[in-house]
Protein backbone atom coordinates (compact mmCIF):
# COMPACT_ATOMS: atom_id res chain seq x y z
CA UNK A 1 0.00 0.00 0.00
CA UNK A 2 2.82 2.41 0.88
CA UNK A 3 4.51 1.59 -2.41
CA UNK A 4 1.29 2.40 -4.28
CA UNK A 5 0.96 5.75 -2.47
CA UNK A 6 4.55 7.00 -2.74
CA UNK A 7 5.79 5.34 -5.94
CA UNK A 8 2.71 4.57 -8.05
CA UNK A 9 4.70 4.28 -11.29
CA UNK A 10 6.88 1.53 -9.83
CA UNK A 11 3.79 -0.41 -8.78
CA UNK A 12 1.36 0.30 -11.63
CA UNK A 13 3.72 -0.37 -14.54
CA UNK A 14 4.63 -3.93 -13.46
CA UNK A 15 0.98 -4.57 -12.58
CA UNK A 16 -0.18 -3.40 -16.01
CA UNK A 17 2.48 -5.52 -17.72
CA UNK A 18 1.38 -8.54 -15.70
CA UNK A 19 -2.27 -7.91 -16.55
CA UNK A 20 -1.45 -7.53 -20.26
CA UNK A 21 0.61 -10.75 -20.24
CA UNK A 22 -2.23 -12.68 -18.58
CA UNK A 23 -4.70 -11.38 -21.17
CA UNK A 24 -2.54 -12.83 -23.95
CA UNK A 25 -2.65 -16.33 -22.41
CA UNK A 26 -5.55 -18.61 -23.28
CA UNK A 27 -7.99 -19.76 -20.60
CA UNK A 28 -6.97 -23.37 -21.16
CA UNK A 29 -3.31 -22.61 -20.40
CA UNK A 30 -4.24 -20.66 -17.26
CA UNK A 31 -6.34 -23.54 -15.94
CA UNK A 32 -3.62 -26.08 -16.78
CA UNK A 33 -0.95 -23.92 -15.12
CA UNK A 34 -3.06 -23.48 -11.97
CA UNK A 35 -3.67 -27.21 -11.69
CA UNK A 36 0.02 -27.86 -12.36
CA UNK A 37 1.01 -25.40 -9.62
CA UNK A 38 -1.16 -27.15 -7.01
CA UNK A 39 0.09 -30.57 -8.08
CA UNK A 40 3.69 -29.36 -7.94
CA UNK A 41 3.24 -27.86 -4.48
CA UNK A 42 1.58 -31.06 -3.23
CA UNK A 43 4.42 -33.22 -4.57
CA UNK A 44 6.93 -30.75 -3.15
CA UNK A 45 5.33 -30.96 0.29
CA UNK A 46 5.51 -34.76 0.18
CA UNK A 47 9.16 -34.67 -0.86
CA UNK A 48 9.97 -31.95 1.69
CA UNK A 49 8.84 -33.89 4.76
CA UNK A 50 11.76 -36.38 4.90
CA UNK A 51 14.15 -33.51 4.15
CA UNK A 52 12.83 -31.63 7.17
CA UNK A 53 14.16 -34.44 9.38
CA UNK A 54 17.73 -33.70 8.33
CA UNK A 55 19.95 -31.89 10.84
CA UNK A 56 20.15 -28.11 10.70
CA UNK A 57 20.74 -26.10 8.61
CA UNK A 58 19.79 -28.54 5.81
CA UNK A 59 16.52 -29.44 7.49
CA UNK A 60 15.50 -25.77 7.48
CA UNK A 61 16.08 -24.55 3.92
CA UNK A 62 16.02 -27.76 1.80
CA UNK A 63 12.25 -28.38 2.32
CA UNK A 64 11.52 -24.82 1.20
CA UNK A 65 13.75 -25.12 -1.87
CA UNK A 66 12.32 -28.48 -2.96
CA UNK A 67 8.73 -27.25 -2.53
CA UNK A 68 9.46 -24.08 -4.52
CA UNK A 69 11.17 -26.12 -7.27
CA UNK A 70 8.24 -28.54 -7.59
CA UNK A 71 5.77 -25.64 -7.61
CA UNK A 72 7.71 -23.82 -10.31
CA UNK A 73 7.94 -26.99 -12.39
CA UNK A 74 4.22 -27.64 -12.07
CA UNK A 75 3.51 -24.06 -13.17
CA UNK A 76 6.06 -23.84 -15.99
CA UNK A 77 5.48 -27.15 -17.79
CA UNK A 78 1.85 -26.46 -18.88
CA UNK A 79 2.89 -23.01 -20.14
CA UNK A 80 6.09 -23.90 -22.01
CA UNK A 81 5.26 -27.42 -23.20
CA UNK A 82 1.50 -27.87 -23.71
CA UNK A 83 2.31 -30.60 -26.24
CA UNK A 84 3.60 -32.81 -23.41
CA UNK A 85 0.26 -32.55 -21.61
CA UNK A 86 -1.54 -33.40 -24.84
CA UNK A 87 0.60 -36.52 -25.24
CA UNK A 88 -0.11 -37.56 -21.65
CA UNK A 89 -3.84 -37.01 -22.16
CA UNK A 90 -3.83 -39.16 -25.29
CA UNK A 91 -2.10 -42.00 -23.44
CA UNK A 92 -4.15 -41.79 -20.24
CA UNK A 93 -7.53 -41.34 -21.94
CA UNK A 94 -7.33 -43.18 -25.27
CA UNK A 95 -11.13 -43.43 -25.53
CA UNK A 96 -11.35 -39.65 -25.82
CA UNK A 97 -9.03 -39.74 -28.84
CA UNK A 98 -10.35 -42.81 -30.64
CA UNK A 99 -10.78 -40.64 -33.74
CA UNK A 100 -7.08 -39.78 -33.68
CA UNK A 101 -5.23 -42.08 -36.04
CA UNK A 102 -1.82 -43.46 -34.95
CA UNK A 103 1.25 -42.42 -36.94
CA UNK A 104 2.01 -45.99 -38.11
CA UNK A 105 -1.41 -46.31 -39.74
CA UNK A 106 -0.96 -42.98 -41.49
CA UNK A 107 2.48 -43.92 -42.74
CA UNK A 108 1.06 -46.98 -44.47
CA UNK A 109 -1.43 -44.72 -46.32
CA UNK A 110 0.88 -41.75 -46.88
CA UNK A 111 0.55 -41.56 -50.69
CA UNK A 112 -2.86 -39.87 -50.46
CA UNK A 113 -2.46 -37.80 -47.30
CA UNK A 114 -3.07 -34.04 -47.27
CA UNK A 115 -2.14 -32.35 -43.97
CA UNK A 116 -4.08 -29.19 -43.05
CA UNK A 117 -2.49 -26.25 -41.29
CA UNK A 118 -4.27 -23.80 -38.99
CA UNK A 119 -4.48 -20.95 -41.53
CA UNK A 120 -6.32 -22.97 -44.19
CA UNK A 121 -8.87 -24.24 -41.66
CA UNK A 122 -9.61 -20.71 -40.39
CA UNK A 123 -9.77 -19.40 -43.98
CA UNK A 124 -12.81 -21.62 -44.62
CA UNK A 125 -12.53 -22.00 -48.40
CA UNK A 126 -11.29 -25.55 -47.91
CA UNK A 127 -14.89 -26.68 -47.26
CA UNK A 128 -16.03 -25.45 -50.69
CA UNK A 129 -12.94 -26.84 -52.42
CA UNK A 130 -13.56 -30.29 -50.94
CA UNK A 131 -17.13 -30.29 -52.25
CA UNK A 132 -15.88 -29.65 -55.80
CA UNK A 133 -13.69 -32.77 -55.78
CA UNK A 134 -10.47 -30.94 -56.71
CA UNK A 135 -8.61 -32.52 -53.79
CA UNK A 136 -7.87 -36.22 -54.01
CA UNK A 137 -6.91 -38.37 -51.06
CA UNK A 138 -7.55 -37.91 -47.38
CA UNK A 139 -7.43 -34.79 -45.22
CA UNK A 140 -5.44 -35.16 -41.99
CA UNK A 141 -5.48 -32.76 -39.01
CA UNK A 142 -2.67 -33.41 -36.49
CA UNK A 143 -3.63 -32.88 -32.86
CA UNK A 144 -0.95 -30.19 -32.49
CA UNK A 145 -2.74 -28.18 -35.22
CA UNK A 146 -6.05 -28.71 -33.42
CA UNK A 147 -4.41 -27.53 -30.17
CA UNK A 148 -3.17 -24.35 -31.87
CA UNK A 149 -6.65 -23.77 -33.27
CA UNK A 150 -8.15 -24.16 -29.80
CA UNK A 151 -5.51 -21.78 -28.41
CA UNK A 152 -6.59 -19.15 -30.96
CA UNK A 153 -10.26 -19.75 -30.07
CA UNK A 154 -9.43 -19.17 -26.37
CA UNK A 155 -7.53 -15.94 -27.06
CA UNK A 156 -8.33 -12.82 -25.07
CA UNK A 157 -8.26 -10.83 -28.32
CA UNK A 158 -11.79 -10.82 -29.77
CA UNK A 159 -10.63 -10.92 -33.42
CA UNK A 160 -8.34 -13.91 -32.86
CA UNK A 161 -11.01 -15.61 -30.76
CA UNK A 162 -13.62 -15.26 -33.52
CA UNK A 163 -11.16 -16.57 -36.12
CA UNK A 164 -10.37 -19.57 -33.94
CA UNK A 165 -14.01 -20.38 -33.34
CA UNK A 166 -14.71 -20.07 -37.06
CA UNK A 167 -11.89 -22.53 -37.69
CA UNK A 168 -13.37 -25.04 -35.24
CA UNK A 169 -16.76 -24.71 -36.95
CA UNK A 170 -15.18 -25.23 -40.39
CA UNK A 171 -13.38 -28.33 -39.12
CA UNK A 172 -16.62 -29.74 -37.72
CA UNK A 173 -18.34 -28.99 -41.04
CA UNK A 174 -15.58 -30.82 -42.91
CA UNK A 175 -15.93 -33.89 -40.70
CA UNK A 176 -19.71 -33.98 -41.18
CA UNK A 177 -20.22 -32.91 -44.81
CA UNK A 178 -16.99 -33.32 -46.78
CA UNK A 179 -17.02 -36.05 -49.47
CA UNK A 180 -13.30 -36.48 -48.70
CA UNK A 181 -12.40 -38.44 -45.53
CA UNK A 182 -11.18 -36.18 -42.71
CA UNK A 183 -9.38 -37.61 -39.71
CA UNK A 184 -7.44 -36.50 -36.66
CA UNK A 185 -4.07 -38.02 -35.85
CA UNK A 186 -1.85 -38.08 -32.79
CA UNK A 187 1.23 -38.37 -35.04
CA UNK A 188 3.79 -35.86 -33.79
CA UNK A 189 7.43 -34.80 -34.01
CA UNK A 190 8.34 -34.28 -30.33
CA UNK A 191 11.83 -32.96 -31.12
CA UNK A 192 10.32 -29.98 -33.01
CA UNK A 193 8.44 -27.26 -31.12
CA UNK A 194 7.00 -24.78 -33.67
CA UNK A 195 3.70 -25.89 -35.22
CA UNK A 196 4.72 -25.03 -38.81
CA UNK A 197 8.02 -26.88 -38.42
CA UNK A 198 6.18 -29.85 -36.91
CA UNK A 199 3.81 -29.92 -39.87
CA UNK A 200 6.64 -29.87 -42.42
CA UNK A 201 8.58 -32.57 -40.57
CA UNK A 202 5.47 -34.74 -40.26
CA UNK A 203 4.67 -34.33 -43.96
CA UNK A 204 8.22 -35.40 -44.84
CA UNK A 205 7.99 -38.34 -42.46
CA UNK A 206 4.66 -39.53 -43.86
CA UNK A 207 5.35 -38.60 -47.48
CA UNK A 208 2.19 -36.49 -47.62
CA UNK A 209 1.51 -32.94 -48.80
CA UNK A 210 0.47 -29.76 -46.94
CA UNK A 211 -2.64 -27.70 -47.70
CA UNK A 212 -2.22 -24.08 -46.62
CA UNK A 213 -2.65 -20.43 -47.58
CA UNK A 214 0.38 -19.30 -45.53
CA UNK A 215 3.00 -17.88 -47.92
CA UNK A 216 5.96 -18.38 -45.56
CA UNK A 217 5.00 -21.96 -44.70
CA UNK A 218 4.59 -22.62 -48.42
CA UNK A 219 8.11 -21.42 -49.26
CA UNK A 220 9.82 -23.16 -46.32
CA UNK A 221 8.08 -26.45 -47.14
CA UNK A 222 9.08 -26.22 -50.80
CA UNK A 223 12.72 -25.63 -49.79
CA UNK A 224 12.52 -28.92 -47.88
CA UNK A 225 11.02 -30.74 -50.90
CA UNK A 226 7.56 -31.07 -49.34
CA UNK A 227 4.64 -30.78 -51.77
CA UNK A 228 2.38 -27.82 -50.95
CA UNK A 229 -1.18 -27.13 -52.12
CA UNK A 230 -1.80 -23.41 -51.70
CA UNK A 231 -5.44 -22.25 -51.68
CA UNK A 232 -4.49 -18.72 -52.74
CA UNK A 233 -2.57 -20.01 -55.76
CA UNK A 234 -5.56 -22.18 -56.69
CA UNK A 235 -7.87 -19.16 -56.44
CA UNK A 236 -5.59 -17.13 -58.73
CA UNK A 237 -5.31 -20.00 -61.21
CA UNK A 238 -9.07 -20.34 -61.67
CA UNK A 239 -9.83 -16.64 -62.10
CA UNK A 240 -11.74 -15.77 -65.25
CA UNK A 241 -9.50 -14.87 -68.21
CA UNK A 242 -11.07 -12.43 -70.66
CA UNK A 243 -9.49 -11.52 -73.98
CA UNK A 244 -9.78 -8.16 -75.77
CA UNK A 245 -12.99 -8.02 -77.78
CA UNK A 246 -14.94 -10.41 -75.53
CA UNK A 247 -18.16 -9.26 -73.90
CA UNK A 248 -19.83 -10.24 -70.62
CA UNK A 249 -22.50 -8.99 -68.24
CA UNK A 250 -21.73 -7.31 -64.95
CA UNK A 251 -23.67 -5.56 -62.20
CA UNK A 252 -22.34 -2.03 -61.64
CA UNK A 253 -22.23 -1.43 -57.90
CA UNK A 254 -20.55 1.90 -57.30
CA UNK A 255 -18.76 4.90 -58.74
CA UNK A 256 -15.12 4.56 -59.83
CA UNK A 257 -12.17 6.80 -58.94
CA UNK A 258 -12.07 8.55 -62.30
CA UNK A 259 -14.81 10.66 -63.86
CA UNK A 260 -17.84 8.75 -65.20
CA UNK A 261 -16.45 5.34 -64.17
CA UNK A 262 -18.45 2.53 -62.61
CA UNK A 263 -17.17 -0.47 -60.65
CA UNK A 264 -18.45 -4.04 -60.53
CA UNK A 265 -17.14 -7.46 -59.53
CA UNK A 266 -16.94 -10.84 -61.24
CA UNK A 267 -18.10 -14.00 -59.47
CA UNK A 268 -14.52 -14.75 -58.38
CA UNK A 269 -14.18 -11.31 -56.75
CA UNK A 270 -12.17 -9.65 -59.53
CA UNK A 271 -12.88 -5.92 -59.68
CA UNK A 272 -13.94 -4.53 -63.07
CA UNK A 273 -13.81 -0.82 -63.92
CA UNK A 274 -16.49 0.18 -66.43
CA UNK A 275 -15.77 3.31 -68.46
CA UNK A 276 -18.83 5.58 -68.77
CA UNK A 277 -20.55 3.29 -66.30
CA UNK A 278 -21.49 5.81 -63.61
CA UNK A 279 -24.96 6.30 -65.11
CA UNK A 280 -25.57 2.54 -64.85
CA UNK A 281 -24.89 2.16 -61.12
CA UNK A 282 -27.33 -0.41 -59.73
CA UNK A 283 -27.92 -1.97 -63.17
CA UNK A 284 -26.68 -5.16 -64.85
CA UNK A 285 -25.22 -4.30 -68.24
CA UNK A 286 -23.18 -5.91 -71.02
CA UNK A 287 -19.65 -4.61 -71.44
CA UNK A 288 -16.77 -5.23 -73.85
CA UNK A 289 -13.13 -5.80 -72.89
Amino acid sequence: MLGFIFTPSLVLKPANRLRHAIQQVSAGVIVSATIGLFIGLALGAIAAYPLSLLPEPLGQFLPFLITAAFGYGGLAIPITRPDLLQGIRVRLFPKETDDATPAKTLQAESKSLVLLDTSVIIDGRIADICRTGFIQGELVVPLFVLNELQHVADSADSLRRNRGRRGLEILKQLQEDSPIPVRLTDADVPAVREVDDKLISLARKLGGSILTNDYNLNRVAELQSVQVLNVNELANAVKTVLLPGESFTIHVLQEGKEYNQGVGYLDDGTMVVVEEGMTNIGKTIEVNV
